[in-house]
């Protein structure tokens, strides 16, 4: 597996072997030394122990971003992060926000805080980012683009209590500061249609479990009209633009594919079924094994789960497989072999 069929299954060319990706598992020492015999703890080979289970887990496309919740400075609210990471290395207690109420939050001035984005610096730092997977990851589809698109950009800033709060007390005075943060993202935007990057990111998690946390109206009006905008110069540039979201954004498919994404990122929660059924001949697609079937499920289980996503996704040229919400370092060692075992048993169409 490798680049070629990533591009493929970007262009919808249907493979003799579904491609596959997967997320967080190059943080996976314990899997990784086993596989490899390469300790991922020990210091400088931390990128090889990413790069080797990249090799032998045969991977064809890369997730990557560049702009993060970093660009926001000071302005950015923790709400603390519980232990992922192996040896709870990202666990964080400190919750702080730097806004004081709703009213300061509605007066924010992204461009009088930040200052407007340098097109000509950022399109070189996407460049760069690009190149430095290209450089690594040579046989991958690599990639650069955007976390803080929209929603998950308020949510860095304000955290979840404060958006509420927003979203509550006006939803029509959060929409016109949602309009005026995408208006200032719009720079970055501008600067990845410039890059040399084929294939770019978008992240935006624009819903929780059981879907929309705001009237789905208000993402009508405010969400989607400025996605079209911030996503027509990656269109008009020829990027294969990747949507990613966690949760449930089912409702929302034909919404987002109205915005000109060519992939759909997918946790377990949104529906494949209907994506396969709907979208399966004009759109890539990437997911959507539970995590927690890994975690917690039999040998059984793992079996089913995988042979669900290829019995969905296999007769469709853009399926790449994953498991749809990550494989942190805390999954049993087992179930992440058996999990690779199956999906290599029944990856050929």
């Amino acid at each position: 597996m490798s680049y070629k069929y990533g591009m493929a299954a970007l262009n919808l060319e249907m493979t003799d072997l579904v491609p596959r990706t997967e997320y967080s598992v190059t943080g996976h020492y314990e899997l990784i030394k086993k596989l490899t015999g390469i300790d991922g703890t020990m210091p400088g080979k931390a990128g090889e122990a990413a790069l080797a289970i990249t090799k032998q887990w045969e991977f064809s496309i890369n997730w990557n971003i560049l702009i993060g919740g970093g660009i926001f400075g000071k302005w950015q609210t923790s709400m603390g992060h519980a232990v992922y990471a192996h040896g709870g290395t990202d666990r964080n207690d400190h919750i702080y926000c730097p806004f004081v109420d709703e009213k300061e939050a509605f007066d924010f001035d992204p461009y009088e805080k930040f200052g407007e984005v340098d097109v000509a610096e950022w399109t070189k730092n996407f460049n760069e980012h690009y190149q430095s997977q290209q450089n690594y990851y040579s046989d991958i589809v690599n990639m650069t683009g955007v976390y803080t698109t929209c929603m998950s950009g308020l949510i860095a800033m304000f955290g979840w209590d404060l958006l509420l709060g927003c979203a509550g007390v006006d939803p029509k005075r959060f929409g016109e500061f949602t309009d005026r943060y995408c208006e200032w993202m719009m720079g970055f935007f501008n600067a990845l249609s410039k890059s040399d990057s084929p294939v770019v990111m978008i992240h935006d998690d624009i819903v929780w479990t059981e879907g929309a946390f705001i009237h789905p109206d208000w993402y009508r009006k405010y969400v989607f009209p400025n996605y079209k905008k911030m996503f027509l110069p990656l269109i008009e540039s020829g990027k294969k633009i990747l949507f990613t979201s966690d949760g449930n954004y089912t409702e929302f498919l034909g919404d987002i594919a109205d915005c000109g994404v060519d992939c759909f990122v997918l946790e377990p929660l949104t529906d494949m079924r209907l994506v396969a059924d709907k979208y399966g001949k004009t759109h890539s697609f990437i997911g959507n094994a539970d995590t927690r079937i890994l975690l917690y499920g039999t040998k059984q289980q793992i079996y089913d789960e995988v042979k669900r996503c290829m019995d969905i996704g296999k007769n469709c040229p853009g399926f790449i497989m994953a498991v749809g919400n990550h494989i942190p370092a805390n999954t049993p060692v087992d179930n992440c072999l058996y999990y690779n075992d199956f999906y290599m048993q029944l990856r050929k169409r």
